[in-house]
């Protein structure tokens, strides 16, 4: 994967439950890692059709590993100002240097 395809910039979020000054539960986005990534759009390629266990999914992303920061779905990716629940995390060929995760657009509330 080369610089000149990761031209999207993305960052990886853990979501906090906690409480605000009223009382009320509030999710809070706390960013783990920011960083550059390459971004697919699903479409009906032969390497989506392919992966019909993930037939949910409609963004692909990759990007570089980052030494002690672990990924999982429990995660959301922020992205031009949309939040994209993860899927899946999978370590390209298991050489821990680049991610590739499976994620759908979710609707976030703002109040």
């Amino acid at each position: 994967m080369s610089f000149g395809k990761m031209n999207t910039s993305i960052s990886v979020c853990s979501i906090i439950n906690s409480k605000d000054s009223a009382g009320f539960a509030a999710k809070q986005r706390h960013p783990l890692l920011t960083c550059r990534a390459y971004k697919e759009e699903k479409n009906m390629s032969e390497k989506w059709s392919s992966s019909a266990v993930f037939a949910e999914a409609t963004v692909l992303f990759r990007f570089r590993c980052c030494p002690g920061i672990s990924i999982s779905t429990r995660d959301v990716i922020v992205c031009d100002n949309v939040q994209y629940d993860i899927i899946s995390v999978e370590d390209v060929r298991g050489r821990s240097m680049y991610y590739q995760v499976l994620a759908k657009s979710s609707e976030a509330s703002n109040g």
